[in-house]
């Protein structure tokens, strides 16, 4: 009875604090959210999301038609920002293999770019524990198999290791409830905001249009390989993401992993052969290299 009494004589938190908590929703009312996200590097889709950018400590969702539909474009801006102050990006058992020097032309600092190969059974169990090291500012996953217990899970671990987390997954998961922070889906050419924490889902959709050398504009002092990675880009033969270009550039078809094609420079002036071991040692199997993020901490 004790007990009871104690719980019944505890104090009912005021209606103010729900609201300012945002654990309760005024309908008719957009709740005033401070804006304390990540710049996402488009000055448009900041203006879009309630928070001014990326949600920190949490998981946005990214809902895609196929891949190939220019998701990394969306990513690359903050990914090298981060990388460039020092942060860790890792990117978990991609579906392709990465292209080093799009990367780079992009402004990510390889030196800071971690590539975590994981079979299916392997790789959530390396998004959760990525994301919950506090040794990475973002992770990037694909959860192809993740019910909504494991994308709460994850949510939970960006949270607790103070990380972005990115999940890129089908668009056929529009329809179910996700405990993501953000959920932005590609539709019609252009990335429509389906859920986002702090306030209600604008109507406008936000077009992303960049191209190689836009993408990699974040890169200060490098016209010279932007001009080159334009024109490598406009020919098929340039190894891109996904089936269709999903990053411009920055994933590679199955093939000879990290050799660039003739028609790209490298951003660098080093020998091709050092460049593409310098990229190569980035990859690694998951236990490895969760333990070896670990011990960043």
């Amino acid at each position: 009875m004790g007990a009871v009494d104690a719980i019944a004589g505890t104090a009912a938190p005021s209606l103010d604090a729900l609201l300012s908590a945002q654990t309760l929703w005024r309908a008719g009312r957009a709740p005033a959210t401070a804006a304390g996200g990540e710049p996402t590097g488009h000055s448009a889709l900041d203006a879009l999301l309630p928070q001014g950018g990326w949600p920190r400590r949490a998981l946005t969702e990214l809902l895609l038609p196929a891949d190939g539909v220019g998701e990394l474009s969306l990513l690359l801006p903050t990914l090298a920002r981060m990388t460039q102050a020092g942060m860790v990006v890792a990117v978990v058992a991609p579906p392709y293999l990465p292209y080093a020097p799009a990367w780079q032309a992009a402004g990510v600092d390889l030196r800071r770019l971690e590539v975590i190969d994981a079979d299916a059974r392997n790789a959530l169990w390396a998004f959760e524990q990525c994301l919950r090291s506090a040794a990475c500012g973002a992770v990037l996953g694909w959860p192809v198999h993740a019910d909504a217990q494991s994308l709460r899970r994850l949510q939970v671990a960006a949270d607790t290791g103070d990380c972005l987390g990115f999940a890129f997954r089908d668009r056929r998961h529009a329809a179910n409830p996700s405990p993501a922070a953000l959920r932005l889906e590609h539709a019609g050419g252009a990335w429509h905001v389906r859920k986002c924490r702090g306030g209600n889902a604008p109507a406008n959709a936000f077009p992303l249009h960049v191209g190689a050398a836009e993408a990699a504009s974040s890169s200060p002092g490098s016209q010279q390989t932007l001009v080159g990675a334009a024109s490598a880009a406009s020919s098929c033969s340039l190894p891109c993401e996904g089936r269709g270009g999903l990053g411009r550039g920055a994933f590679g078809h199955r093939r000879e992993p990290w050799t660039p094609p003739p028609s790209l420079p490298l951003p660098s002036q080093e020998p091709r052969q050092q460049f593409a071991a310098e990229a190569a040692s980035t990859r690694a199997s998951a236990p490895a290299k969760v333990a070896a993020l670990a011990g960043l901490r």
